[in-house]
């Protein structure tokens, strides 16, 4: 018969010791607070956190799991080390106003959770062309992942959005599709796509292959933005390739 490795258990005298409002050794940021098996942090879009001390190690149970070796801890003192290997030193708040820094945990939901509409009349070669756009929110999750001062992995959420295009000569539907982020998949890295949000699809120009748009996919605060060209003919045919 094998042996089955027995699970290690949890340090809850130690895990007892976290709970509370921790900052920078210099007293002045707030770096978390914690509360039962939850890690929060005071900026309001980034997901609270369970985590667990095995041993000497704080293990965090995000999206991904990250495990920080602790260097030293005592009922206000904590030092860890990040993800670079650096030391991070924290001391407990004694400050209650330092709590104010948590009251509201909700996720910004991108363009405001509003129905964005436009309508643009066109012209080419003497024909008029109805194009309309429609930017639908959606509940669909989209992760962030990045490091912050301490080096410590945070979960940022948004909310992706689903894009409708209908282009019309007069009554006739020439063109009519809800674009979805993955649908822009041939033109940005899997690793980026899924950190992208559908941000925005414009009308460019019209020429004699058909209607040209530029589609906007951003990853949310950061300077990063993919600009996909998407090319659709008068008769519905669609094209797309990675704006220069």
């Amino acid at each position: 018969m094998d042996k089955r490795e027995k699970p290690v258990a949890e340090n809850l005298k130690a895990k007892s010791m976290l709970e509370g409002i921790w900052l920078d050794a210099d007293g002045e940021n707030v770096t978390f607070r914690i509360k039962g098996d939850t890690v929060y942090y005071p900026d309001s879009m980034s997901l609270p956190v369970m985590f667990k001390i095995i041993a000497d190690t704080m293990i965090f149970y995000g999206n991904n799991i990250s495990k920080y070796p602790i260097v030293k801890q005592s009922p206000n003192i904590f030092e860890f080390k990040n993800q670079n290997g650096d030391i991070v030193k924290l001391v407990k708040s004694d400050d209650p106003n330092d709590a104010m820094q948590f009251v509201q945990h909700s996720p910004i939901v991108l363009n405001q959770n509003k129905v964005i509409k436009r309508d643009s009349v066109v012209s080419f070669s003497d024909k008029n062309y109805h194009c309309y756009v429609q930017i639908n929110p959606t509940t669909y999750k989209v992760y962030r992942t990045f490091y912050n001062d301490e080096g410590l992995e945070i979960e940022n959420i948004y909310y992706d959005n689903i894009i409708h295009i209908s282009i019309f000569s007069g009554s006739s539907k020439l063109f009519s599709k809800d674009f979805r982020k993955d649908d822009f998949a041939s033109c940005v890295p899997k690793n980026m796509l899924s950190q992208c949000v559908l941000s925005d699809i414009k009308l460019d120009y019209l020429d004699k292959s058909g209607f040209h748009y530029q589609t906007q996919l951003a990853i949310p605060d950061s300077p990063s933005c993919f600009i996909v060209k998407l090319a659709i003919t008068y008769k519905g045919k669609i094209s797309m390739s990675v704006a220069q």
